[in-house]
């Protein structure tokens, strides 16, 4: 997630507080300095969830007592296999025990995290034995059950009950109609507990000010911000947080910035902080820096004194160039922040919509170069694969699974060119049951629509609009993330930029995914990451930053998905809404 900044210009970041945002004429060189960090560092949702476990009703193995069970956690990789993640302590003569061994799992929102649970009853013989060593082949297999991480902490209590169930093993493969015995057999209950770590709760508000900064500019004073890093055990310096840039200062106080604990290590983890000047190139100079812990940190606030900033030399790291510049903490407070698991607890939901481009430059779905081809193989289009994909993640924090669908660019049967129509075919409503619903909507639409064109954006945007505003009107605890997946450069640009300014005022992200070979350079101009924040036809600017673009062929052969490419702002994008807004989760 974008881990920390100021509250103005660049955006507030996912742990940041609770005061409206603002733009000013350095917006754009904080959207510049956002680019920056992003450069140096992969920002995504990271969690540590803590899992508790106990069981019901287990099957009893042994003739003279209760069974002795354990519990093995594991976890799916991407290519299937499992991982295990550890191991309980043997509960002895027990049918419902509850282990006191906990596991420490990191929670990733862009990634569906599979684990499998498995229960074995302990031989006697190895009761003194350390459980990590014991051969689970020489135990008797009890039951399993499998979950996704977001299934346990989306539940209200953030606890999750499955069954437990054991195949029966066969000599050949049989299907489960053909022989009863082969199906699943229930052998009790397993309740998993999720608590989020306290640490990646706390946060520490920080207001930093420096004096008599040196001049790097030849004809005007600097453009002063801050970047605060972590450094890690190999001596990589690893950016956590930045100010916002101020224009014309040699004496700057910044606004507030957050400081997640979890992302720092603790309290006393060395942290960097330098200051930079500002380059429109990106090539910002470094004015200073300073080396402290937050405890340090604390310790300045408290004196009032200033810490001076230094330059390391030619000769090495160790030699420092002591400068008359000086930090000083004006404000150093700690409190804990609601996060994003604070918010899916408390009862509030991702609505997934979609919007898929039929227009003529895809390419005769008849054919295999079009970009819609159905492959008689059943291996998914560029258009099937991320609505698969995005959707997996999605689903699972939506709990009606209705998703609005649609599709632009194409003009259906007897009917002129619409740029938002049913994927359902119907002229009444546009939802459909999950993501199985999407996929028949769209194999129908395909038979049912001709490709036409041009590409716009607007109207299935405002679509979705209104029915963010309508939930916001009736209070919902609903975020709404449309999927809009395009082959080519938006032709309504202005009156996209329209309507993604009004938007972003509402709890409603925007995801695009650009399939194909074309060159959507001008594409980028609607995410904010790269530069000045969106600005609509009246001069109105967007009072945050609600869209990810991502085109497939910058993905598909790197080690990130497109999903997690794709969704690693929207936690940072649905607590700027939050917070901003001042919505808190009910408890």
């Amino acid at each position: 997630m974008g881990n920390c900044c100021s509250d103005t210009g660049g955006g507030m970041a996912a742990v940041g507080g609770t005061a409206g945002l603002s733009y000013n004429a350095a917006a754009s060189s904080n959207d510049a300095v956002d680019w920056f960090l992003k450069s140096r560092g992969y920002l995504g949702l990271f969690s540590q969830i803590e899992l508790s476990f106990s069981a019901a009703d287990l099957r009893d193995r042994d003739v003279l007592s209760k069974s002795d069970p354990m519990l093995v956690v594991y976890m799916k990789a991407r290519d299937g296999a499992l991982v295990e993640v550890g191991r309980t302590e043997v509960v002895l003569n027990s049918l419902n025990p509850t282990w006191i061994t906990k596991h420490i799992i990191t929670y990733q929102f862009e990634v569906v995290q599979t684990l499998v649970f498995r229960i074995y009853d302990v031989d006697t013989q190895f009761h003194n034995v350390d459980v990590k060593t014991l051969k689970l082949v020489e135990q008797q297999f009890l039951g399993e059950a499998t979950c996704t991480l977001s299934q346990i902490v989306t539940r209200k209590n953030r606890s999750l009950t499955l069954d437990l169930v054991r195949r029966e093993e066969t000599i050949t493969p049989i299907t489960e109609e053909s022989n009863p015995s082969n199906r699943p057999k229930h052998c009790g209950k397993l309740t998993v507990h999720a608590e989020e770590c306290i640490n990646s709760k706390t946060t520490t508000e920080l207001i930093l000010r420096c004096s008599d900064l040196d001049c790097k500019d030849l004809f005007s004073r600097n453009d002063p911000f801050l970047v605060i890093s972590k450094i890690v055990e190999s001596g990589t310096h690893i950016p956590v947080c930045k100010t916002e840039v101020l224009k014309n200062e040699t004496k700057p106080t910044w606004k507030s910035v957050f400081l997640n604990i979890q992302q720092v290590g603790s309290k006393d983890s060395p942290l960097i902080i330098e200051c930079f000047n500002f380059n429109s190139n990106g090539k910002h100079d470094l004015i200073g820096k300073v080396q402290k812990s937050l405890a340090d940190l604390e310790k300045l606030h408290s004196s009032g004194q200033g810490q001076n900033l230094f330059l390391s030399t030619a000769a090495g790291n160790n030699n420092h160039k002591i400068l008359n510049s000086q930090l000083f903490v004006d404000k150093f407070s700690e409190s804990v922040q609601y996060t994003f698991l604070d918010y899916l607890a408390g009862g509030f939901e991702l609505n997934f919509m979609v919007a898929v481009d039929f227009t003529a430059s895809n390419g005769n779905p008849r054919l295999p170069d079009s970009l819609h081809y159905l492959d008689p193989s059943g291996r998914p289009n560029a258009y099937q694969r991320a609505i698969l994909e995005v959707g997996e993640v999605l689903q699972v924090y939506d709990s009606d699974k209705r998703f609005p669908a649609w599709g632009f660019g194409a003009r259906p049967i007897d009917g002129p060119v619409s740029h938002c129509f049913n994927l359902n075919g119907s002229n009444s409503y546009c939802e459909v049951e999950g993501i199985p619903g999407i996929m028949m909507a769209y194999t129908s639409a395909l038979h049912n629509v001709n490709l036409a064109g041009p590409t716009l954006f607007g109207p299935v945007i405002s679509n979705a609009a209104l029915i963010a505003g309508q939930s916001l009107a009736n209070h919902g605890q609903k975020y709404f993330v449309l999927l809009i997946i395009t082959d080519g450069v938006v032709t309504d640009l202005q009156e996209t930029k329209d309507a993604l300014v009004k938007a972003s005022d509402l709890p409603l992200s925007i995801l695009i995914i650009g399939v194909g070979g074309a060159d959507f350079k001008e594409m980028e101009i609607l995410d904010a990451d790269k530069g000045e924040r969106l600005e609509s036809s009246t001069g109105r600017v967007a009072s945050r930053d609600i869209v990810q673009f991502v085109p497939l062929k910058d993905v598909q052969n790197g080690e990130i998905s497109v999903v997690q490419a794709l969704l690693a702002e929207l936690p940072s994008q649905f607590l700027t809404y939050m917070r901003t807004r001042d919505i808190q989760p009910s408890t």
